[in-house]
């Protein structure tokens, strides 16, 4: 088997600018992972009410389908009985 080689990155610039540089990089990328993050949580939230209300909402008009159709009968079993 072949080694792998290790490819290290030279940097020519001095170490403590450097760091200052990566640690405003780091922050600055946590800084997005935890907006994009809120924002996610949000947009599942947003979801999930949205299908709680389209869940009731279809059951209510299937309440008053069935209740509809039940006035119905009833109308028309007093029609007939009235004729």
């Amino acid at each position: 088997m072949e080694r792998m080689q290790t490819r290290r990155k030279v940097y020519t610039s001095p170490t403590r600018k450097l760091m200052t540089f990566f640690e405003s990089s780091r922050d600055q990328w946590k800084t997005k992972h935890h907006e994009v993050k809120k924002q996610l949580k949000l947009a599942q939230n947003q979801v999930r009410a949205v299908e709680k209300s389209r869940a009731k909402w279809r059951q209510d008009a299937e309440n008053a389908r069935v209740e509809a159709d039940h006035l119905r009968t009833q109308l028309e079993a007093l029609k007939n009985d009235s004729a």
